[in-house]
């Protein structure tokens, strides 16, 4: 996935959803990755794509990324 489709499918992420990116080509232990209360950081000189939880900053490969689930506000009835 190119950085800048990531990161337009990340701008949901506002610190109330929780979001897991899986990633291909990756060990089975280490190809999800569970952010809670995500946040995108918005795009920075670098122009990589940064996630946080308000704890840590998770860089992300984006040409790696197989999926992504970004959970509701609410639950759907």
């Amino acid at each position: 996935m190119h950085p800048d489709r990531l990161r337009a499918a990340l701008k949901e992420l506002n610190g109330e959803r929780d979001c897991v990116l899986a990633f291909s080509g990756m060990p089975e232990h280490e190809s999800h990755l569970h952010v809670l209360h995500a946040m995108l950081i918005p795009d920075e000189p670098d122009h990589l794509v940064k996630v946080t939880d308000g704890k840590s900053i998770f860089i992300v490969d984006a040409q790696r990324v197989a999926w992504v689930r970004i959970a509701l506000n609410k639950p759907v009835n």
